[in-house]
């Protein structure tokens, strides 16, 4: 069974950076696209970046020249570099295939822009 843990998250300033990690339990981002989705309270969950196998990323228009995605497929884990962080991008943020495959969510890693 896939599991799929995500870490890094916590409180940070306005302007501020982190950088999350997704690990999976067995090799499977050498096959499938992986991305980075967030839930903010009231909101639907959105993808905010994706990278296929060979690298290829995309990332949704509010977080472009902020966000990293990337990917180390000897390691089964995928990164997001967050910097120049906005109260707004305040949320839980979760790692999956893309397109997600529902069993495969996990508890995700709140990460919170606050002065």
């Amino acid at each position: 069974q896939v599991q799929l843990v995500e870490s890094g998250g916590g409180l940070v300033q306005p302007g501020g950076s982190l950088r999350l990690s997704c690990a999976a339990s067995r090799r499977l981002f050498n096959l499938n696209a992986m991305g980075w989705y967030r839930q903010a309270p009231g909101k639907q969950r959105e993808l905010v970046a994706s990278i296929t196998g060979p690298g290829s990323t995309n990332y949704t228009d509010s977080v472009k020249g902020r966000f990293t995605i990337s990917r180390d497929n000897a390691k089964n884990t995928v990164y997001l570099e967050m910097n120049s962080l906005k109260p707004e991008d305040t949320a839980v943020y979760y790692c999956n295939t893309v397109p997600p495959i529902s069993p495969f969510w996990g508890q995700g890693t709140q990460v919170t822009v606050s002065s």
